[in-house]
């Protein structure tokens, strides 16, 4: 059984910098491309970011609004992706969820249909 465990959520102060983790267990991980997504209160689940699997060359890839600022990698030994996230804004409050999917192509990357499997979340609040 496939398994997603997020950890590294934090109330921060605007301007600080987090790295959220996410586990995985039960996939053969290096195949898989995994994403992290983020949902403010009343808002839709949003795409935030994502590394590809062996099949995409592990490429990564970040929306717009934090390509500047937040940066996706992966540990395969460990089986383990992390986003490191700088310069963080009030905006950037929401629960991060990260996701797994197997044979996602690059246009649905930022979709949620597209992966498998995900993690219960963790709460990044930044606040002064």
């Amino acid at each position: 059984q496939a398994q997603l465990v997020e950890s590294g959520g934090a109330l921060v102060q605007p301007g600080d910098s987090l790295r959220l983790s996410c586990a995985a267990s039960g996939v053969t991980f290096r195949s898989y491309s995994v994403a992290w997504f983020r949902q403010a209160p009343g808002k839709e689940r949003e795409f935030v970011a994502a590394i590809r699997g062996s099949g995409g060359g592990f490429r990564p890839y970040s929306s717009d609004s934090v390509k500047d600022r937040f940066t996706i990698s992966r540990d395969n030994a460990k089986s383990v992706v992390h986003l490191q996230m700088n310069d963080l804004k009030p905006e950037d409050t929401a629960v991060y969820y990260c996701a797994a999917g197997s044979g996602v192509i690059l246009s649905s990357l930022s979709n949620r249909a597209a992966y498998n499997y995900w993690g219960q979340g963790t709460q990044v609040t930044v606040s002064s």
